[in-house]
């Protein structure tokens, strides 16, 4: 079963930021952890979070594009089965998780 997903509109942007063959492993990652994104723990293919240089961001998980470099922030909507989408961007010094972080707040997740 596929999990609906949703995007942040910031997460929208990361996406089309990317260049097209980027966009392409990101876009067939996302895909395949959608069909099963809980913890690993749980059996799924999601790398829990925690905190991160200060940053609290328990309760997301990641996808680890290694080979590229890029990291992906989720967090699972349970009570709708949905997997919204954080933040899209490289690794390079935990940029990432730090926007991760701005997000959650500014959004209240």
């Amino acid at each position: 079963m596929n999990w609906k997903l949703a995007f942040l509109p910031e997460a929208v942007k990361d996406l089309k930021n990317l260049d097209g063959s980027q966009r392409l492993l990101v876009l067939k990652s996302i895909k395949k952890v959608q069909t099963n994104p809980l913890p690993i723990c749980e059996g799924g293919y999601g790398k829990p979070l925690g905190n991160k240089n200060g940053k609290n961001l328990s309760g997301f998980l990641k996808i680890k594009l290694r080979d590229a470099g890029i990291r992906v922030v989720y967090k699972l909507i349970k009570t709708e089965t949905q997997m919204l989408i954080v933040v899209i961007g490289a690794r390079a010094d935990d940029e990432v998780y730090e926007i991760a972080d701005k997000r959650i707040e500014k959004n209240g997740l």
